[in-house]
């Protein structure tokens, strides 16, 4: 197949029917062509009602609060932790640095499972693990008990990093991706803010430990809903993304060529044998419940096992999801700078706010991250299509990147308006609004790259989004050391004047991308079919 479909570049795909000559076989909403092709069967994923898939879509959202905001309530506490326990606050903040990298290389393990057996018992694992965890922080005495819960949380919540990605694009089309997937950005960076707003406030009236009890309760509450609802998205399908009007063409001229038989045979006997309809059968409440599924067509364990390797491979053969991996991790970057400064400037002079109140700045970027999720979201796939339209109807990745354009600019004034105003003692205000601009353009910018990942190279993307958080979170690791001696150094302006120019220069390197990024998946496509059809033929 590799050799046969070399030809053909991954992501590029036939979306609109502009001519009304659309594929025969070709399966069509509102002038737009359904891609992935949806199978007969009323229980794929892709058939469901629009009820149903929006539950679904709520049912991931429910598992990124439920695990992401546990995971985070500590941000704004830190300093009443090291008062009561003693442990310093160089080491809270290097055992949240240990639980980010555990959350990327935690999807080496998570990923293939999910891949293989099904998304629902692993996110209900997820859950389920994070609430005694929560219960063990609010015990900590020590900076290895603090160490060792967080790797564990890492570890466990590591699906809240990856597995979304493949669970989105399970239920719903190519043309939907961006929105979907800018509403569980949203979820996972909205989680993020809205838990230093939670924790500030319950901290003062109930103390840090309260606190992560108050975690450990609402990721049991999350579990409970998600144990009664969440449906199993995992649906194996035969074709490959791409390759849908060929697939189109030989399934016509199949069906024509055994119809010439059928009047031939017919002719010459009175019994005309035909194919039995496909039988569907719909899942009972107890399948449904059960945390994993059996499903014919599965990956082999041997397949599994080699996909747990697999992302490292990945990131040097397909520089796409390198780029896609640099892109999101430098927004994390910015995510980190926000955490890491947020509480040191606040909580001194002139400002001088309490846990609560350094909590309530997180406002300002729960706001920027509903519009960044938005822009990078609905906005931008209406201006795919539009695209689309302008292409003959063709779709290309790269037409998703053109909204980074804005959110390059909007990254670097949301950095030196935070980083400026601090140092020259700004209005609250304002310092609130800097960080509303910076979280919009963090959260586009990590929405764009995960859904160009995915665009460019879907039937892999399961693999390759671990290859991308991987990269994402080494980026985030890395930058936790590296922000504290990095504004205590150069200052609080000139740290953040430097760091806008560095969001605006590497933002802008989706140029490239956009003048190249065709020629990488052309010249990518022999070992993207052949990886591609070999997943397909291990189910």
């Amino acid at each position: 197949m590799a050799t046969q479909h070399a030809a053909v570049v991954p992501g590029t795909v036939h979306l609109v029917d502009v001519s009304g000559a659309a594929p025969a076989g070709a399966k069509m909403r509102d002038g737009i062509q359904l891609v992935p092709r949806p199978s007969d069967d009323p229980e794929d994923p892709l058939n469901w009602s629009r009820g149903r898939k929006m539950l679904a879509l709520a049912m991931t959202v429910v598992y990124t609060f439920g695990t992401g905001l546990p995971l985070t309530l500590q941000y704004s506490i830190l300093a009443d932790i090291t008062a009561d326990t003693g442990i310093s606050t160089a080491t809270l903040v290097e055992g949240t640095g240990y639980a980010f990298l555990l959350l990327g290389f935690g999807c080496l393990f998570w990923q293939p499972i999910a891949l293989t057996y099904g998304r629902r018992g692993v996110y209900l694992i997820s859950t389920l693990a994070t609430v005694p965890l929560m219960v063990w922080t609010a015990y900590s005495k020590s900076g290895g008990e603090w160490f060792a819960h967080r790797i564990m949380l890492g570890f466990f919540c590591a699906p809240i990093e990856a597995l979304p990605e493949v669970s989105i694009p399970d239920v719903f089309f190519a043309h939907e991706r961006g929105a979907m997937m800018g509403v569980y950005v949203f979820s996972l960076f909205g989680s993020n803010f809205l838990a230093p707003l939670i924790g500030g406030w319950f901290n003062e009236a109930y103390g840090w430990k309260w606190t992560m009890y108050f975690g450990a309760i609402f990721a049991a509450v999350a579990f409970v809903i998600m144990f009664f609802f969440m449906e199993e998205t995992m649906y194996f399908r035969q074709g490959l993304e791409g390759l849908e009007d060929e697939q189109d063409e030989i399934a016509v001229a199949t069906a024509a060529a055994a119809g010439e038989k059928g009047e031939k045979s017919s002719s010459s006997s009175q019994t005309v044998s035909e194919s039995p309809a496909a039988i569907y059968v719909k899942p009972t409440l107890a399948q449904k419940l059960a945390w994993f599924r059996k499903m014919d067509g599965r990956p082999t364990y041997q397949h599994m096992l080699k996909t747990m390797y697999m992302p490292f491979i990945y990131l040097y053969q397909f520089p796409i999801v390198l780029w896609a991996g640099f892109i999101y991790g430098i927004n994390l970057c910015w995510y980190q700078v926000l955490n890491g400064t947020a509480s040191p400037v606040l909580a001194s002079a002139p400002y001088n706010w309490s846990s609560g109140l350094v909590g309530t700045i997180y406002v300002g970027p729960i706001v920027g991250a509903a519009i960044g999720c938005y822009w990078a979201g609905s906005i931008a796939d209406k201006f795919t299509l539009w695209l689309a339209r302008r292409n003959n109807g063709v779709r290309e990745p790269e037409h998703r990147l053109w909204p980074l354009l804005i959110t390059a600019v909007l990254g670097a004034i949301g950095l030196i308006m935070w980083g400026v105003g601090a140092q020259y003692h700004a209005h609250w205000a304002v310092l609130a609004v800097g960080l509303g601009i910076l979280t919009c353009s963090v959260v586009a910018g990590g929405s764009v790259a995960l859904s160009y990942n995915i665009d460019c190279y879907k039937d892999i993307s399961g693999d390759t989004t671990t290859s991308v958080i991987l990269v994402r979170n080494l980026m985030g690791f890395a930058i936790a050391y590296g922000i504290t001696p990095w504004y205590t150094n150069m200052g609080l302006q000139n740290c953040f004047i430097m760091a806008g120019f560095l969001a605006l220069g590497c933002t802008l390197t989706f140029l490239f991308m956009v003048w190249k990024g065709k020629d990488l998946r052309r010249a990518s496509a022999e070992r993207y079919w052949k990886y591609a059809a070999e997943s397909s033929s291990a189910h």
